[in-house]
């Protein structure tokens, strides 16, 4: 990385939601999802961004209730730019943003469970995780 990157909330440096259709699907994740429906999501909670000169390369959001939980949503990193500490940033940010809040949940893959660990998140097997679709 010739330059350096730059971690910001969505306040601080909006983001776009085209570019970041473009960071999911980089990613493959949420085909289906339009930019009018994540310039809604962007409306609410909290979210933040990392950007390579003018290029959004990373991406975290929280789901909360203002007070008393939230949860960390679609951390996503490029695929270029993974294991180079981005994802740790982002989540410090987004984290910084939520210290109000009592607890603080994230779903992930498995694999993706020593990244949460070393970033103070602990495994829990008293809980388990039901969808309604």
């Amino acid at each position: 990385m010739k330059n350096k990157v730059e971690i910001l909330n969505n306040k601080e440096r909006p983001i776009n939601p085209i570019e970041l259709i473009k960071l999911y699907n980089g990613a493959g994740w949420w085909e289906e999802r339009t930019d009018q429906d994540i310039e809604e999501m962007l409306k609410q909670g909290d979210s933040v961004g990392a950007w390579h000169n003018s290029e959004l390369i990373g991406f975290a959001r929280a789901v909360s209730d203002g007070k008393f939980r939230a949860y960390i949503e679609d951390v996503v990193v490029h695929k270029d730019y993974q294991n180079s500490g981005i994802g740790t940033k982002l989540l410090e940010l987004l984290l910084a943003e939520l210290s109000h809040i009592d607890i603080i949940s994230l779903f992930c893959e498995e694999d993706l469970i020593p990244f949460y660990e070393k970033n103070n998140f602990k495994f829990s097997k008293s809980h388990l995780v039901m969808h309604r679709k």
